[in-house]
């Protein structure tokens, strides 16, 4: 009876690396929070610039909504240890990362081409470029950390089956993807 309640206890606690991620989830909302709030504040300034979103971005949209599923459907495969399926959903995951990648610098490169720059006067492009960027950047992180539990999925010393990586990565991937719908969101009603 003691036996129980105690690992029931132990279920009912948040994982420290849980905690951990939804302390560092909390500190990327504020700060995106921020950023998206100093844009309405400055696109009330005279000569505050317009920008078109280049097309490209609504395909990355598409790209990171497919990710959140494969990386979704990866995690039900661990937790089944269906494993030869549990690597190529995450092996799928992580190209359509790269994907969503490359596709902000196509888009970036028509924004360059279309003289919006990152300098000069004050406009919503320079915004654009900085919380796009910084989106960027974390789903780079969030590819690096899934390349290393992919190739660990194959070379990993030890065969450990705790699903907590796997679910920690997945609720920053599914996360990273949200943050981005809301960024589409928000330049689609501002612009």
């Amino acid at each position: 009876m003691i036996v129980t309640t105690v690992a029931q206890e132990q279920n009912n606690k948040l994982h420290p690396l849980k905690f951990t991620l939804w302390v560092a989830i909390a500190s990327i909302i504020m700060m995106f929070a921020g950023l998206t709030s100093a844009y309405i504040v400055k696109s009330n300034f005279s000569g505050w610039r317009t920008m078109a979103i280049p097309k490209i971005f609504w395909v990355s949209t598409v790209v990171i909504l497919l990710s959140s599923i494969t990386i979704y459907l990866a995690l039900q495969k661990f937790r089944n240890r269906e494993m030869q399926k549990y690597r190529a959903l995450l092996g799928t995951t992580l190209v359509l990362g790269l994907l969503f990648i490359v596709c902000q610098f196509i888009g970036y490169s028509e924004l360059w081409s279309q003289n919006v720059r990152f300098k000069g006067s004050s406009g919503a492009g320079q915004f654009f470029y900085v919380i796009t960027g910084l989106h960027a950047l974390h789903v780079l992180g969030g590819f690096v950390a899934m390349a290393i539990m992919f190739l660990r999925s194959f070379f990993g010393k030890t065969k450990s089956y705790s699903a907590v990586p796997v679910e920690v990565m997945g609720i920053y991937w599914h996360f990273v993807d949200i943050l981005w719908i809301y960024l589409m969101v928000f330049f689609l009603i501002t612009a």
